[in-house]
């Protein structure tokens, strides 16, 4: 039988009642003329989500509509994770790409893990397969093999350990290892090259966001904008990295922001993150160098309503990948412990 895919689009009294505190939190983000498309939908996932005891986890990258509406928790790819497992829905709506509604799985084997849209995916867990590593592997006997979360569940499981961006070199110094494996991102692994000692071999992959981001530009910001402070993502080239004033995950960048309050701000990143963090932080001018992540924008209010409403897009992983590809994980986290 062919789900019957209509929205909701009344603006009636009770949906503006229900959304109208919702409003004010986006309102210098998200136009008046255009609330009255998103409050039917977001009312409406609302009900759904009580309804199903589901909870949507949104990262930093999604639009306002659905970061600062709909989602129950906020973050980076891995805090999703955890807050994933720790949570008590029976049902998890990443809004996210691919590899984190992995990730999720991966540490929430028992709970049903959706995804507004499947073709959400990401350049850099796609530039690298476990066949990719098992050859490294075999060609650097020993070597042990760092990998980045950006990356599938298959991969994860011939790591071993993870890590973040924002704990990459600690990772890397705690193996211990005069060589280290450090996959999938270039540009990550040039940074973290140039604050160690270790040797690090690396991979061709790349964020397409970041990748594009170049010195010249970031150059000409800071000539066009007196006292701008730039913060930039690692996955920016080490080039762009030299002339920025922090470099930090989007986590670090959000609390840079916060404890600092610099009266204006770039964050060389997905420009929705600007977006996001912008309307936590009223006192600060941003300026927007927007590059936009084609897979994270597949995720809409719409999708998401879907996804409750027809149980669809469910993100399912191999007991036995699950099982390596925990460990891997579980292995970053003991080496934080220890720190």
């Amino acid at each position: 039988m062919q789900q019957e895919l209509s929205y909701p689009t009344d603006y009636n009294s009770e949906v503006r009642a229900s959304t109208a505190e919702l409003y004010k939190s986006v309102s210098k983000i998200i136009p008046e003329v255009e609330w009255p498309f998103h409050a039917p939908l977001i009312h409406e996932i609302k009900k759904l989500k009580k309804e199903k005891n589901a909870t949507i986890l949104t990262h930093n990258y999604q639009t306002p509509e659905i970061f600062h509406c709909v989602s129950d928790i906020v973050g980076d790819s891995l805090k999703l994770a955890y807050e994933a497992r720790d949570s008590d829905a029976d049902t998890i709506i990443v809004c996210g790409v691919h590899f984190m509604a992995e990730t999720a799985k991966i540490l929430s084997p028992n709970k049903k893990v959706l995804i507004p849209d499947m073709r959400a995916g990401c350049s850099l867990a796609d530039s690298i397969t476990a066949e990719d590593i098992r050859l490294l592997k075999q060609k650097y006997p020993g070597v042990p093999v760092v990998t980045y979360v950006n990356t599938s569940a298959e991969v994860k499981a011939e790591t071993d350990v993870c890590c973040t961006s924002g704990n990459a070199k600690l990772v890397v110094e705690s193996l211990n290892s005069d060589k280290v494996i450090f996959l999938p991102d270039e540009f990550l692994a040039q940074n973290i090259a140039n604050q160690t000692d270790v040797k690090i071999i690396s991979w061709k992959g790349r964020c397409e966001v970041h990748e594009r981001f170049t010195a010249k530009e970031i150059l000409a910001y800071k000539e066009q904008h007196e006292n701008i402070v730039v913060l930039a993502h690692p996955e920016c080239s080490p080039e762009v990295i030299e002339v920025s004033d922090f470099t930090g995950s989007t986590a670090g960048m959000n609390n840079y922001v916060k404890d600092n309050q610099p009266e204006k701000v770039i964050m060389v990143t997905e420009c929705s993150m600007s977006d996001n963090v912008a309307i936590e932080n009223p006192n600060v001018e941003f300026v927007r160098p927007c590059n936009l992540c084609p897979h994270m924008k597949r995720i809409t209010l719409k999708k998401i309503y879907d996804a409750l409403r027809f149980d669809q897009h469910e993100v399912t992983v191999n007991n036995q990948i699950i099982d390596k590809a925990r460990l891997s994980i579980d292995r970053m986290l003991e080496i934080g412990r220890q720190k």
